[in-house]
């Protein structure tokens, strides 16, 4: 071969691979593992438990988180109706029967009410139920919280083990865990894969970063709550107007978030927490938004 040649042949293995690269720049990003889902009790549109699962898939959802103590059949003959996924069941009665209360009956009550979300889950076919697993306040210290809620929790832990459901610990506004170390440090206590933890995005804004918790809780997330907040809300009308603001709007760095959650490995389910599902087009758009951030 001379250098003619050569030359030649360079320039045409260059312009081959700038044509490939061009290609693969305009190729769509693979789609993650990743499946939208919504809260149940943030779907405000009026009818049956059938007519809301409908509205629900017809907005693009492609399943729905159940509140836990519902007619079952209900909710089987209305999934089944709509073709949706029941991936979480969500504890009803963790907030007003906690397992941190001073009261024995009353973490009596929120363990049999564990249970009877753990067996709702298994009826639904879901892989993990959300749990709130303490309160702390003036009368209910963070010790008292800690060593209670992981006591009664050891308890459903034969049962969620027998049925093949997990206990997903989410991250609240229950003055409890309150650090992604301390969160890992709680959970792994357990010793057990049936707990895990339900991370919730939004929450975490008020006061950290999600995708550092992310990092740190890595392969211990089951499911994850998409929620947006605003800290400048926040701080010019309340703490809680800082959920007041639509997705993508407020001040979570979704591109980092979703590095971060593709670090972990995460494949399933993610449910979003946000008002605006009160109509059919609220629910569309909640739909829409939610692809979005997946996609980034």
């Amino acid at each position: 071969m001379n250098r003619r040649e050569f030359i030649a042949g360079t320039v045409g293995l260059a312009a081959i691979g700038a044509t490939a690269l061009a290609a693969d720049e305009k190729a769509p990003k693979a789609a993650r593992p990743i499946h939208k889902a919504i809260m149940w009790d943030t779907v405000g549109v009026k009818g049956t438990v059938a007519e809301k699962m409908k509205a629900i898939k017809e907005a693009g959802f492609e399943g729905v988180e159940m509140r836990s103590h519902m007619d079952q059949e209900e909710v089987l003959r209305a999934r089944d109706a709509a073709s949706l996924h029941i991936p979480s069941v969500c504890g009803a009665y963790h907030w007003k029967k906690p397992l941190s209360h001073p009261d024995p009956k009353v973490r009596e009550e929120g363990l049999e009410a564990l249970k009877q979300t753990l067996r709702d889950a298994k009826r639904y076919g879901a892989s993990s139920v959300l749990l709130v697993p303490a309160v702390v306040n003036n009368e209910i210290s963070y010790n008292e919280a800690y060593t209670r809620s992981q006591a009664e929790i050891r308890k459903a832990i034969p049962l969620a083990e027998e049925l093949g459901v997990k206990i997903a610990i989410e991250n609240v506004w229950n003055n409890f865990l309150l650090s992604p170390l301390e969160a890992t440090r709680y959970v792994d206590e357990f010793g057990s894969k049936a707990v895990g933890w339900h991370f919730d995005v939004g929450n975490i804004i008020a006061y950290g970063w999600p995708e550092q918790w992310i990092r740190v809780l890595g392969k211990r997330i089951q499911k994850f709550h998409i929620k947006e907040y605003s800290r400048k809300k926040r701080d010019q009308q309340g703490l809680w107007k800082g959920f007041d603001v639509p997705l993508l709007e407020g001040d979570n760095n979704w591109p980092e978030v979703m590095k971060a959650v593709d670090e972990t490995g995460f494949k399933g389910w993610v449910m979003t927490e946000q008002p605006g599902g009160d109509t059919p087009e609220g629910l569309k758009d909640l739909a829409e938004r939610l692809g979005k951030i997946l996609a980034l």
